[in-house]
């Protein structure tokens, strides 16, 4: 054969195997493997045990000496955050309500954000945010204001790219949480620059003595606090709060005889309005459709109070009284549960962005 020859049947033999490899079925492209959480350090007394989730939406379990058990905390950086790793983001530290969990709250607002980290730690089924006044009930250790405060945020701050100042800090929170958002910015002004309460009981004086011993029954496991069919979670509760401990053990004795519960009154949001000067202040609450059967009915009459202390004060606040919940989303109805809260902050967090852009 000659060498023309052979140089002919190369390339028709080229050419036949580029249209059979046209029919041959394509492989797919391997994915590349989906990022897990960061790797984050331990400190500021937190060791971590455990993670999971992805690496925009991940849970990491904590223990800390100061609360028994372990405990979750849930943080959703913005889908940009890995992009640009000179920029750093506010945070909101949102508080879920009781008996939850911080891998529960699902709220489609809290995932929207482009421009800040939200951290949900856990504060218990029946922890109120606050140092207990007794330590040793069977609870174990329950200093959560500790936890949160003097733990969590530093470490969030040391792993993350934060905006560590008070101008890059808001704290929130739904039910219980809200009420632990207003008593941790008034104890803290200097920590936060935005509240908001989303159903909180804001109202812990003997002028909402309702709302004292629905605390109180989550304190000894009885029959009466925050659950029933219209709580975030459905169901009665009772059994939640377990191991039932002393009605005195988170603020002192409860009972307004001879100044006993000065402690209640102390970590009463109402009374303190006046410590949130130059914190905004944002207040969400339904009407619970006007039935004394609903949490909401009680809460509704706390958030007053709140706000009435505010007018008297003069100080400015963002105030959402929605009622029965007509024509507040599509799935409000103006009692204690997801439904409204969910509406609460698709109104709450582009509000929040702005005014963390602002300052």
């Amino acid at each position: 054969m000659s060498p023309i020859l052979d140089a002919r049947g190369l390339r028709a033999w080229a050419v036949l195997l580029a249209v059979a490899a046209l029919l041959l079925p394509v492989a797919p492209r391997a994915l590349a493997a989906t990022p897990g959480p960061p790797v984050l350090t331990d400190g500021h007394g937190l060791t971590q045990v455990g993670s999971t989730g992805t690496a925009t939406d991940f849970t990491i379990t904590v223990t800390t000496p100061d609360v028994a058990e372990q405990h979750p905390i849930r943080i959703i950086l913005p889908p940009g955050y890995y992009d640009d790793p000179a920029r750093r983001y506010p945070v909101l530290y949102f508080l879920h309500g009781s008996p939850d969990s911080p891998v529960n709250q699902n709220y489609p607002a809290l995932r929207s954000s482009n421009s800040m980290i939200t951290v949900i730690p856990d504060g218990g089924a029946r922890g109120w945010y606050a140092n207990w006044r007794d330590q040793n009930t069977a609870a174990g250790a329950q200093r959560w204001e500790t936890f949160h405060l003097e733990q969590v945020i530093p470490f969030v701050d040391d792993n993350l790219r934060t905006v560590a100042a008070k101008r890059g800090r808001a704290v929130a929170g739904i039910s219980m949480g809200g009420l632990g958002a207003m008593r941790y910015a008034q104890r803290h002004p200097e920590l936060f620059t935005e509240v908001a309460s989303l159903s909180g009981g804001l109202d812990l004086s003997a002028a909402s003595m309702g709302l004292r011993l629905a605390v109180v029954a989550s304190l000894t496991n009885a029959p009466g606090g925050f659950c029933g069919s219209a709580s975030s979670t459905g169901g009665d509760c009772t059994g939640s709060y377990a191991p039932a401990v002393s009605s005195d053990a988170l603020f002192g004795s409860p009972y307004p005889v001879f100044n006993l519960d000065r402690l209640w009154n102390e970590a009463d949001p109402a009374s303190h309005m006046g410590r949130l000067a130059g914190v905004g202040i944002s207040i969400y609450t339904g009407s619970g459709a006007g039935d004394p059967l609903s949490p909401e009915f009680w809460i509704e009459g706390a958030n007053k109070h709140a706000r009435d202390s505010l007018n008297a004060l003069g100080l400015p606040y963002y105030y959402v009284g929605y009622g029965n919940g007509a024509g507040w989303g599509t799935r409000c109805d103006g009692n204690h549960n997801a439904g409204c809260w969910a509406q609460d902050l698709v109104d709450y967090v582009p509000r929040l962005e702005r005014a963390f852009a602002a300052g």
